[in-house]
């Protein structure tokens, strides 16, 4: 018999981060998850290693 419910994830995502934005930061956030077709967590996400990967050079 099968299991039963969503498959595990790889790489589950347990830390929830709560943030205040602006409505023009908001607004702006909204527009690049619709071109990219990407959730506001995934655009924070690749933000956080946009920035990590900077910081290295």
């Amino acid at each position: 018999m099968s299991p039963v419910g969503r498959p595990k994830a790889d790489n589950p995502k347990s830390s929830r981060f709560s943030i205040r934005l602006d409505v023009e930061t908001e607004n702006k956030l909204e527009e690049y998850c619709k071109f990219n077709d990407i959730s506001k967590g995934e655009a924070i996400r690749q933000g956080i290693q946009l920035l990590l990967s900077q910081k290295k050079k």
